[in-house]
């Protein structure tokens, strides 16, 4: 009904522009001084004149547009519906032999347009420049006075006027400063945000250059939080260009748009090289690093895909989400133990992988420096099996996930990934395969990171577990780490291990402080940061690299390679048939000492008791006589 009422209006309108026009245009036409005879004639037609243009109109839609939101679209409608009615209505004169001045015409013209625009005009001005804002709209203040601030502006304009009302822009460029986008002046820069939002009394704070770094990112959104305003952000760029996002889906900031770095350069025609086409398998398929990995590969179209884990649950999920994605792709879910040597090269029979991608892994540390038989059976066996079933069966190429936890390591779980990537590069010694190692440190989002913990105990009201102030860990973001990897992969020759450049080391205290922000809430007040020392095998600084070690530059920026000592395959031999009969703590770290030298977690004055299993037994025995006794005992 209001809808009617107002299209009505709008006609009403319109007919009245429209005789006063045609009035306008003869006064105009004969300087104020209007012949009887064409004032008499005009009377006679314009009743016509007024039918032709208010149908054509209506015809061409000018009733049925929400003028509030009108731009060039709905000028250019005007422009054509005046300029088709004044075109009948002299067809229609001639017709008639009536026999007003042509000018009458291209002047009413001229007119209609100027009135009738700015009649839709005065709609949209009233609408945007309300003083008053209406009750439940948030007062937006848009960071960025760019394209992308300009998408975000025309955004709330056409779907958000209901619910947010904009003040105006920042930008950091000075030619900027004062000017007007879409009638919203630029109100100052970034480092005016403070005084912005107080003196605008703004509500919500939108970032809209998806560019920023996340240093930029951090000071604009310590500013807001401050101000005590909330923070959006536009999508960054590359979830925009992958479609995973669109401009109008703005969201709070989150920790990986303030750790942005440069978006990853692939060299696609060499990915596709060693991919496209070909039967891929990758362990551990269903843990973040390997189901990342899946994603990023089936935009190769391989021959199949593999998917190989020990968890039925997270192979069903990663299987289930590829194939309603890519229903033509042949996925192989398969569910298998890299530490069962047998099963491993059954799957290799099979499938015949000419790629094989290993991140099936034991990766928390706390948990292995507690059982480090785990660790060993399946980071060091599982990557021996997995290896050598590649090395028999012909793969092309193996690419082995590896970490920074591996350079001078002070854990079970950082030894054992070292000691794995010396089982690789031990069989590229005598195999056709390419045997690479991908080191890397933390990523964000992966099951068990720090990340998950603080945003639940931050959700529990607090405090906030860090183990000790000046820990510091590097960060990247899962799909960043995957491309990466990948295109390591493209590059391998055999027996590298290549070090992604991770940028600069965050604090961990820094992390939690920002996620609280992030929840809108303040350090040390609201939440409670404790810090509960350093667990078994942790360290305060990761390395990517030893000192002794360096690293070679590589065709791209972010992949570099280690120039580590050679590998002496007898020694690791040796090494790894103490490892498989060794079951005691103890013991297994000092063989693992052995093979990695620079492991720090191993202290041959340690004992290491095991429970009482029968009731003779009533004291603890050292390892050493422990493994002794048992020696002797398998020779009887």
């Amino acid at each position: 009904m209001r809808r009617k009422l107002v299209s009505f209006t709008l006609l009403l309108i319109d007919a009245a522009i429209i005789a006063i026009v045609a009035y306008l245009a003869l006064f105009i036409r004969f300087e104020g001084k209007i012949a009887s005879a064409y004032l008499t004639l005009l009377c006679r037609y314009l009743p016509v004149m007024l039918v032709i243009l208010l149908v054509t109109f209506g015809l061409f839609g000018l009733y049925n547009r929400m003028w509030r939101y009108a731009s060039i679209g709905e000028l250019l409608g005007i422009v054509a519906a005046v300029t088709v009615g004044s075109v009948l209505n002299f067809i229609m004169m001639l017709a008639s032999a009536a026999s007003l001045p042509r000018s009458f015409y291209i002047i009413s013209w001229f007119l209609n347009i100027l009135f009738v625009g700015g009649s839709r005009l005065c709609i949209r001005v009233i609408a945007e420049m309300r003083l008053i804002p209406e009750q439940g709209q948030a007062r937006v203040l848009i960071v960025g006075a760019g394209d992308s601030g300009f998408m975000v502006a025309r955004e709330i304009q056409q779907r958000h006027q209901a619910t947010k009302r904009i003040v105006g822009f920042t930008d950091d460029s000075v030619y900027k400063r004062g000017q007007r986008l879409l009638g919203f002046k630029v109100l100052g820069s970034s480092n005016d945000l403070k005084r912005l939002v107080t003196e605008y009394r703004v509500d919500e704070t939108i970032i809209a250059i998806p560019s920023l770094s996340g240093s930029q990112l951090t000071k604009i959104i310590r500013d807001c939080r401050e101000s005590g305003c909330q923070v959006k952000i536009m999508p960054g760029l590359e979830e925009l260009i992958n479609g995973k996002s669109t401009v109008e889906q703005l969201r709070a900031v989150n920790l990986e748009d303030l750790l942005r770095r440069e978006p990853v350069k692939l060299d696609l025609d060499k990915l596709a090289g060693y991919l496209q086409g070909k039967r891929i398998l990758v362990t551990g398929a269903g843990g973040s690093i390997g189901s990342e990995l899946c994603r990023q590969l089936v935009r190769f179209k391989p021959e199949c895909l593999v998917l190989l884990g020990k968890g039925e649950n997270s192979i069903y999920e990663i299987e289930q989400e590829l194939h309603s994605k890519y229903p033509d792709l042949p996925l192989k879910p398969v569910i298998a133990d890299v530490r069962d040597r047998l099963r491993i090269r059954s799957v290799f029979s099979q499938f015949r992988p000419q790629v094989v991608f290993h991140a099936a892994a034991h990766k928390h540390v706390p948990l292995m420096e507690l059982q480090p038989e785990e660790a060993v059976q399946n980071n060091i066996f599982g990557t021996k099996n997995v290896a050598e079933a590649a090395h028999s069966f012909d793969s092309e190429i193996f690419v082995m996930i590896s970490t920074d936890k591996a350079v001078n390591p002070s854990s079970v779980m950082g030894a054992t990934k070292r000691v794995a990537e010396q089982v690789i590069q031990s069989i590229n010694m005598v195999s056709k395969t390419k045997f690479v190692a991908v080191r890397f440190g933390n990523v964000l989002g992966s099951r068990g990171s720090v990340v998950p913990l603080f945003q639940k105990q931050i959700a529990a009201g607090g405090p906030v577990t860090v183990t000790h102030p000046e820990m510091k860990r590097y960060f990247m973001t899962i799909p960043e780490a995957v491309q990466l990897v990948l295109e390591a992969g493209a590059m391998a020759q055999g027996g590298e291990v290549f070090v992604l450049d991770m940028g600069e080391p965050v604090k961990i205290v820094d992390m939690a402080c920002t996620l609280i922000e992030l929840a809108g809430l303040r350090p040390y007040k609201d939440i409670e940061i404790k810090f509960t020392g350093l667990r078994p095998g942790e360290k305060l600084f990761e390395e990517l690299l030893s000192a002794e070690e360096g690293t070679t530059a590589t065709s791209h920026e972010k992949i570099f390679v280690a120039n580590l000592e050679g590998i002496d395959p007898k020694k690791l031999e040796q090494g790894l048939a103490q490892l498989m009969q060794s079951r005691f703590a103890q013991e297994t770290k000092r063989i693992l000492a052995e093979l990695v030298p620079t492991y720090s977690g191993y202290q041959p004055d340690e004992t290491y008791g095991i429970p009482e299993t029968d009731s003779n037994v009533s004291e603890v025995v050292p390892l050493r006589g422990l493994v002794a006794a048992g020696r002797n005992y398998k020779q009887k």
